[in-house]
């Protein structure tokens, strides 16, 4: 693994290598928060670009006239046609656009940056409006998310070359590293963008990094060309018409190490006997007779002719053919020696949580925690959409007006000659047609809140055991509550039914009170717990929150719906049950509490559609834990917060 000592360096080499190539390596996705470190980062790369590089910053909730370009309104009702102006990716064209709070960005602008890194142009189709800018840039993405599910956007990252990790570099490092090497280094970066274009890559250096991509995981197409485009600037950095085996290894650390998703298979050792010599044929296994001398050895020569001595003569040109011709042996050392150093910068801890966050979802993704609503009232603008007024919509006055000012020429003309034009023209004034086709609304998303159901196993020896951890549970998510906005609620069975202890709420004081009194003992009826959940569900949703059901049980129900005993039947309608909850689309968790993994819990879980974790010896801080990952995994793609 890489040494914190070594991430500045390759930092430093992958801002360098952007310089030269910013268009063809997409930019790059920086973790790290606001500090001197990303400043130092950030001012290395602009001071290696050419002076005329342009440098953008985009806002975060930039909206798409500003982003991609629109109709310029006072020009627009000053001309009496569309008039269009430039937005800021086509303002960026050659140069650099910075993206801050990029783990934030709406799906929608996300969407629009991709089109534009690929094309390599913004198509504006808007307003009337239809024309094409060459926006041909690198994206660097500074990514402050505060934990692992608040990553820049997949889709995003897939596009940029690099993916750096600086939060753990210390700033004294950097100022260390910093010296005289910075500026050489930005002498050697404008040259080496001058000599790229003579670089040219072997083939050995294209299947290399194709092979070690496909050993390490790496399922995109898009990251063994950026690997070699990395290791081609890198060539000319060094002043080198092709990637040698170093820039390769560079660019495997750089590019594809980041983007493993697995470790690469142990060489096999060579086995010499994996093919057996065939079975000797009964004409070959008899003894050859005395008088008859044996047969020559493979390696002897016939003594039948004499060879003529031009023909053993070496030929030059032959000898010199195969030694430009690398052998497959030096190829394959070679691509293990780039796996090798791709290998040993894959971040510690990186394997672990991809394997954790790989688990079964829910089917019901798009409704876990954190999930939102579009509403013409309140919440963060989402633009904006041909509509009527009323309803307490609001009226988006300059989109309206974007949208009736190509028409003022055409409206007025048609206008022209009746009284009302005649009345104003004495006035000496001119007003602005508008009509009820020209209204445009503003929308917003308004966060949901988010309840947790606790569904909890009262019955049998182990009750109080389960609401020990529910408590403690409970109390580390309402402590949470302030920021993240959610309410808790539990619901207990035992006996033969299911009972609301304590109703959607914030109160920590409150959920104490109600857990604390709640005897244990009795039957299993999961089905009604089952049915109960449901609907308490339905009615949080109603409301228009999202719901996550967190049920912690052995799944061995022993109680029918109608309250009778018997297993088989029990189990049917906990499955029954469990189906209804499914179609709520809930986010749903199963937590096993028998001592070892149970085969019904297991299938309940399976008809719930509902992510399951075995915790026979779950304490409060691991439910709380699980219940978080859960939610994590169930947040929705546009990556709003709450």
């Amino acid at each position: 693994m890489a040494e914190p000592e070594s991430l500045w360096p390759d930092a430093m080499l992958a801002a360098a290598l952007l310089a030269i190539d910013p268009a063809g390596l997409g930019g790059a996705a920086l973790r790290a928060g606001a500090g001197p470190v990303r400043d130092e980062w950030l001012s290395l790369l602009r001071r290696w670009l050419p002076e005329d590089t342009p440098w953008q910053r985009v806002p975060l909730n930039i909206q798409d006239e500003r982003l991609l370009g629109g109709m310029d309104l006072s020009a627009t009702l000053a001309r009496g046609q569309a008039v269009a102006q430039r937005g800021v990716l086509a303002g960026a064209h050659g140069g650099v656009v910075v993206l801050p709070m990029a783990e934030r960005l709406s799906p929608t602008t996300v969407a629009r940056l991709a089109a534009v890194m690929d094309t390599g142009e913004v198509q504006l189709q808007r307003d009337g409006l239809s024309q094409s800018h060459p926006a041909r840039l690198a994206v660097v993405a500074l990514d402050e998310g505060e934990g692992a599910d608040e990553t820049v956007a997949p889709s995003l990252v897939d596009r940029m070359a690099f993916r750096l990790n600086l939060s753990e570099v210390s700033p004294r490092e950097v100022q260390d590293a910093l010296s005289a090497e910075a500026a050489t280094l930005g002498l050697e970066v404008a040259q080496a963008r001058q000599r790229l274009r003579l670089v040219r890559p072997s083939d050995e250096a294209v299947t290399a990094l194709c092979e070690v991509a496909q050993q390490l995981g790496v399922d995109s197409l898009r990251a063994p060309w950026l690997a070699l485009r990395a290791a081609c600037a890198h060539a000319a950095l060094d002043d080198e018409r092709e990637p040698a085996e170093h820039h390769l290894a560079a660019a495997a650390r750089l590019v594809l190490a980041p983007r493993a998703t697995r470790l690469p298979a142990p060489p096999q050792p060579a086995d010499t006997e994996s093919a057996p010599e065939p079975e000797p044929t009964p004409e070959e296994d008899r003894d050859p007779p005395e008088d008859q001398p044996p047969p020559p050895e493979e390696d002897e020569e016939a003594p039948l002719e004499t060879p003529d001595p031009s023909d053993t003569e070496e030929d030059p040109s032959a000898d010199t053919d195969d030694t430009q011709e690398p052998k497959a042996e030096d190829i394959a050392a070679m691509q293990d020696r780039v796996l090798a150093a791709a290998q040993a910068a894959i971040p510690a801890g990186l394997l672990a949580l991809l394997a954790q966050a790989s688990g079964p979802r829910s089917a019901s993704s798009s409704q876990g925690a954190g999930a939102s609503r579009l509403s013409l009232l309140r919440g963060r603008p989402l633009g904006t959409r041909r509509g009527r007024l009323g309803s307490g919509a609001r009226l988006h006055l300059l989109d309206t007006l974007r949208a009736a000012a190509p028409w003022q020429r055409l409206r007025q003309a048609q206008e022209h000659g009746s009284e009302r034009a005649a009345e104003r023209a004495a006035k000496g004034g001119q007003r602005i047609h508008v009509l009820p086709e020209d209204f445009h609304i503003q929308q917003f998303r308004q966060p949901r809140e988010t309840t947790t159901v606790f569904v909890v196993d009262a019955s049998g020896s182990s009750a109080l055991n389960r609401l020990g951890e529910a408590k403690g549970a409970v109390e580390l998510l309402l402590a949470d509550c302030y920021v993240r906005r959610d309410k808790v609620a539990v619901l207990a069975f035992r006996g033969r039914s299911a009972e609301l202890l304590l109703p959607p709420t914030r109160s920590l004081v409150r959920a104490k009170r109600s857990l604390s009194g709640l005897p244990g003992g009795g039957g299993t009826p999961i089905a009604h717990a089952l049915d109960a959940a449901t609907e308490l569900v339905t009615a949080v949703q109603r409301r228009g929150d999202s719901a996550t059901v967190v049920l912690l049980t052995d799944g061995k129900a022993n109680v029918t719906r109608a309250g009778t005993g018997g297993r088989p039947q029990a189990e049917q309608d906990a499955l029954a049950s469990a189906v209804r909850l499914r179609l709520t689309r809930a986010s749903l968790l199963l937590i096993d509490t028998s001592p070892q993994p149970a085969a019904q819990a297991r299938a309940l879980a399976q008809a719930m559609a509902a992510r399951y974790v075995p915790l026979p010896q779950a304490g409060a801080l691991q439910i709380s834990q699980a219940v978080r990952l859960a939610q994590s995994l169930h947040k929705p793609a546009d990556g709003s917060r709450v």
